[in-house]
């Protein structure tokens, strides 16, 4: 089963996103799906500012990790732990964003990373099947309880390879990881008898849309063929009733400040000083992909 989400009409459950809260049949459709869409989230003057920002920032892209995606393509990623104090961190820690993950968790939360994924054109490799939780488990989260929000910097379509997702497959529970080229990919027995009975999403977005997706939910992305670039930014979050029992690359349970709406274009508008953040070194720091290929050896 394959489903392509479009444009639905206003007042649909992908379509209706309200204040920065979601409604209680868009909290339903998340709990029930994995995941739930927010179209228009930030508006075009907001999304040009981050676009426009991200684009010219050398430090993301001298900071990017290129990861084989197993079949000789490859996946550009830039990571940073905090959200700081810039147009990435208004974006991260704004009040439509920060208070909806938490209406879906349902309790505080805290900022446990962001990332840019640069997905360029002719040249951006697939990602693999997985859950995010299949290898932050090993980051001493003992729940799931975890949500990932991917804003789309570009506008996202199937030829440039857009997010997909199986529809309800975060009810599976954590799925046995292994490594796949460099990245972490799910069981791939079990994801394809997971994708006979489960809807395949395509998550098409204009950029400024956003979709919301709990960290059990198997997603992937197919490679870029097209002339124009996908990039798109995650900011990922974690309970803080669930702050980790041991240390690792991302952090523990950090105090997150919101900040109000408007903070985005004022300092998307600010100059210099929009887009500092610590960019972490991926390659030094991330060991969650080869800890998995290790579990598998031994």
């Amino acid at each position: 089963m394959k489903k392509c989400v479009v444009y639905s009409p206003i007042g649909a459950v992908e379509n209706e996103f309200m204040s920065g809260v979601f409604s209680e049949e868009q909290k339903g459709a998340y709990h029930r799906d994995g995941y739930v869409f927010a179209r228009g989230l930030f508006s075009r003057e907001e999304i040009g500012l981050l676009g426009e920002a991200a684009h010219a920032d050398r430090a993301l892209d001298d900071a990017a990790t290129a990861l084989d995606d197993g079949e000789g393509n490859r996946v550009r990623l830039s990571l940073w732990n905090h959200p700081g104090d810039g147009i990435y961190g208004m974006f991260a820690r704004c009040r439509r964003v920060v208070d909806s993950v938490e209406q879906l968790i349902g309790g505080e939360v805290y900022h446990y990373h962001s990332k840019m994924v640069l997905k360029d054109a002719r040249t951006g490799g697939a990602w693999a099947w997985h859950q995010d939780y299949g290898y932050w488990y090993q980051n001493g989260l003992l729940f799931p309880d975890l949500c990932s929000v991917m804003i789309a910097v570009d506008g996202a379509t199937q030829e440039n390879g857009c997010l997909q997702l199986l529809e309800r497959s975060h009810h599976m529970g954590r799925v046995n990881h292994i490594l796949s080229g460099e990245q972490a990919g799910a069981d791939r027995e079990r994801v394809e008898e997971a994708k006979k009975r489960l809807e395949l999403v395509y998550a098409e977005m204009e950029a400024g849309d956003a979709v919301f997706f709990h960290s059990n939910t198997l997603h992937a992305s197919g490679p870029n063929h097209s002339e124009n670039s996908r990039w798109a930014m995650i900011c990922c979050y974690n309970a803080a009733s669930n702050d980790p029992y041991k240390e690792s690359h991302h952090p523990g349970y950090t105090p997150l400040s919101k900040v109000d709406d408007e903070e985005v274009i004022r300092v998307g508008k600010s100059g210099v000083d929009r887009v500092s953040v610590q960019f972490a070194n991926i390659e030094q720091e991330d060991r969650s992909a080869k800890d998995l290929a290790g579990e598998a050896e031994s």
